[in-house]
């Protein structure tokens, strides 16, 4: 691994050290094993089918992103996704959002860029419908004022949820104003000139060298450019941006209810399933922060912190936290593994991709 990888990777180990501390500091050890004894582990069945259903939601709508711009099977499209999100959850600085375009390359010749750009599609709507839920969550349940959990030198409550929900749309924003610039013919074809035009900022220099900067440099930032228009040709298409909203939605709720459906299975949790969809949410939030592989800490930290809006005690909210986080991840990294070894990937030179 390259030395920025090396250093995301400390980053993120030391994050996350400090939201394991912040989850579990009050949680002795004792009780903790025990409350994950005292969990009915055959609820785990339904939830992991049902977020097992929603990743083959992820793929049917990752087809249709790809369909706007070359047709892709459906088996082309699952091992690769399926691959990448198992790579999310063992390599650092979510390794499988690069290396999924880079097997869709290798085994269905899509360009590099096209795919990373349907990958970017992809997110588009999922924070779309984050965004949404997060809006939801502020409007409908109500959070204590004075409840203020200090992790170092900032505290976890609802003026850092709005903090982290306007950040997000400034995000989004500037997402989205990309896409449109690249997207759109007119404003593409104007990069694409201001790209041919930069040998003349080397005036100074020979013909020769300025012809280089155009078929070394030039060229290749306008291949790019294409490429990305092509990752996001879906815009042509509202009938296809309709169905992925569609499907976006299904995704989500089917998402917040497998984690509702575990929680029937843990004593002490007993929330409604809006309550545990904004229980997910605040999750979601957390882990897009910088992390060690797998979300490990922040995830576990979002968690309680979410739960205790619900009054959920402090050992409870740990035992369910920690034991949801294992078995949302396990039947990903079991299907993203099997994925790796049906179409012959060696998912650790994949990864160097992004490295």
């Amino acid at each position: 691994m390259k030395k920025n990888t090396y250093l995301s990777l400390a980053a993120g180990i030391i994050v996350s050290a400090g939201g394991l501390y912040l989850a579990f500091r009050n949680v002795p050890f004792r009780d903790l094993t025990a409350y994950l004894r005292a969990i009915n582990y055959l609820w785990i069945f339904p939830s992991a089918g049902i977020a097992l259903t929603a990743f083959v939601l992820r793929v049917v709508r990752w087809q249709i992103i790809l369909e706007s711009d070359r047709k892709i099977s459906f088996w082309n499209a699952f091992h690769p996704l399926m691959i990448g999100f198992m790579l999310n959850c063992i390599l650092p600085g979510r390794a499988g959002e690069v290396a999924r375009p880079a097997i869709l390359q290798k085994k269905s010749q899509v360009p590099f860029t096209t795919g990373l750009a349907t990958v970017a599609a992809e997110r588009v709507f999922d924070i779309a419908f984050l965004m949404l839920l997060f809006a939801m969550v502020l409007s409908t349940v109500s959070i204590d004022p004075n409840l203020s959990i200090p992790f170092g030198k900032y505290h976890l409550n609802r003026e850092l949820l709005e903090t982290i929900g306007k950040n997000m749309v400034k995000l989004s924003i500037v997402l989205v104003a990309g896409i449109l610039m690249v997207s759109i013919k007119a404003t593409r074809n104007l990069i694409i000139r201001i790209i041919m035009g930069m040998p003349a900022l080397f005036f100074f220099a020979s013909p020769e060298f300025r012809e280089k900067i155009k078929e070394k440099v030039c060229m290749f930032l306008v291949n790019i450019v294409e490429n990305i228009a092509s990752g996001f040709s879906l815009l042509r298409f509202p009938g296809k941006i309709f169905l992925c909203t569609i499907l976006s939605f299904i995704i989500w709720v089917l998402s917040a209810f497998s984690y509702y459906v575990f929680s029937l299975g843990c004593p002490g949790i007993g929330l409604s399933y809006s309550e545990m969809t904004a229980v997910m949410v605040i999750i979601c939030f957390f882990i897009a922060l910088p992390s060690a592989p797998g979300f490990w800490g922040l995830w576990e930290a979002g968690g309680v912190f979410a739960l205790s809006l619900f009054g959920v005690s402090a050992k409870d909210a740990a035992g369910f936290t920690l034991a949801n986080h294992a078995f949302q991840m396990l039947p990903v990294m079991i299907v993203g593994f099997v994925s790796a070894m049906i179409i012959g990937v060696n998912i650790w030179q994949v990864s160097k991709k992004e490295v």
